[in-house]
């Protein structure tokens, strides 16, 4: 919603109740029961305009706040800048900066040799897989079982 249009909204509410106001007023001077001013199509729609009329009202109110907060979170921003600017530097009074020593490289760790001559067949890998940790169990409770 258009900040500007604030102004605007604000009389056209007060025009839009003051008109309800006479509408209500003149209904009741004829003597007509709640429930069939309720109905009136006049008042309905007057109370619509006053509807849209708190809605705009709303909707411009919550656009400044966060307009507000932008504004203030900028002059947070802009502070803390300059305070930071103006801190003196630790690093500018020592001098000279110190010299970082450079990590040495981590030598490669060989693999251990496989012994020559000997190929791992399809079952001498298996076996040598570990089992799984069902199966390990079931072999742990057996053996524990009988002594």
């Amino acid at each position: 919603m258009n900040l500007k249009a604030k102004v605007y909204v604000e009389n056209q509410k007060k025009r839009v109740l003051e008109a309800l106001n006479a509408r209500l007023a003149r209904l009741k001077e004829k003597g007509l029961k709640e429930n069939i001013v309720q109905k009136d199509a006049t008042v309905r729609k007057l109370k619509a305009q006053l509807r849209k009329a708190d809605h705009r009202l709303a909707s411009i109110a919550a656009q400044e706040k966060l307009n507000q907060e932008r504004v203030q979170a900028k002059l947070d921003r802009q502070g803390a800048e300059k305070a930071a600017k103006e801190a003196p530097r630790p690093e500018a009074e020592k001098g000279e900066p110190e010299k970082k020593e450079k990590k040495a490289k981590k030598e490669k760790q060989e693999k251990p040799a496989k012994p020559e001559g000997k190929v791992e067949g399809k079952k001498e890998k298996k076996e040598k897989q570990e089992k799984p940790k069902k199966a390990r169990d079931k072999e742990e409770e057996q053996s524990e079982g009988s002594p």
